[in-house]
């Protein structure tokens, strides 16, 4: 299921995962005040089945999600549902800025994942723009330094996590769909989180109910962008791509929650800029040898 490489097609995919995880974002800091992260994942899994559900059936039916990798989907979405429950309990541990300074650590994760059990090739402009994302990232969450606590090994975990789970969904690429992709995701995070969630169940308020559905939209249809922009790129041109992330939710918040937007954020902003810039170089051309 493979796409012609195009990375063009890739960073528009991504423009569609950017904005759906900055909505996400802010449904996400609402809801969280009131319910558990356990309920507000599975509420998310089981809003996006009911929404892929028209999708399946235009696409010809269930048979359009069926795959011979059952146990790779198993393997990634399992990755990915704990990595994200050990994101979101490293929050209650540490501070913010730590957290998000350490999940960026991805892109090193995916790419040494990548070069060894996908065979990508690490050149010299995918290299800069991981470490000019990463400095970015630093100078806009400026972490603070001291002693390692298990809230920083727990976020560490989350960020490898990440990365496995990427490194999977882009081998699925290869033989899957992004739809079939989606589809196993929403179903596998919402059996595994189905018993923890009515264990602390709690029923929902009105307002609640709107932004969760704000979750089930955005969380499904950008994994959706995620994948689709999977099967154009390699992940490690797709991967630093998600470093924009950071700067855009700083000026969601400054714009929304009155944030401060100091110089290093937006200094940081330009770096992860010039990274991803840098990143979408198309590859030279090397001459023919004349006979």
């Amino acid at each position: 299921m493979t796409a012609t490489p195009s990375k063009s097609m890739a960073a528009l995919w991504m423009a569609g995962w950017l904005a759906l995880m900055l909505v996400m974002a802010v449904a996400g800091r609402e809801t969280t005040s009131e319910l558990n992260v356990f309920q507000i994942m599975e509420v998310r899994s089981v809003i996006g089945l009911f929404l892929l559900l028209p999708i399946i059936y235009r696409a010809g039916g269930f048979k359009a999600v069926a795959t011979k990798r059952l146990p790779q989907h198993l393997a990634r979405n399992g990755v990915h549902y704990f990595a994200q429950l050990g994101w979101f309990y490293a929050l209650a541990l540490i501070g913010i800025g730590q957290v998000v300074a350490i999940e960026f650590t991805m892109p090193i994760w995916t790419a040494l994942l990548a070069a060894t059990f996908l065979s990508e090739r690490m050149t010299v402009w995918k290299i800069a723009a991981v470490v000019l994302g990463i400095v970015g990232v630093v100078m806009i969450v400026r972490p603070a330094t001291g002693e390692i606590n298990p809230g920083q090994l727990i976020a560490l975990g989350a960020a490898i996590g990440f990365s496995i789970s990427m490194i999977l969904a882009k081998s699925l690429t290869r033989t899957e769909s992004a739809l079939s992709i989606l589809f196993w995701m929403i179903v596998v995070q919402m059996v595994v989180g189905l018993l923890p969630t009515l264990y602390v169940w709690t029923w929902p308020s009105a307002s609640m109910w709107g932004w969760l559905f704000v979750i089930g939209v955005c969380g499904t249809f950008s994994h959706y962008c995620l994948a689709s922009a999977l099967r154009y790129a390699d992940a490690t041109i797709v991967v630093p791509m998600d470093f924009l992330r950071v700067p855009l939710t700083a000026t969601v918040g400054w714009l929304l929650y009155s944030e401060r937007l100091d110089t290093l954020t937006v200094l940081g902003a330009a770096l992860i800029l010039c990274g991803n810039l840098l990143n979408l170089r198309p590859p030279s051309v090397v001459p023919a040898r004349a006979r």
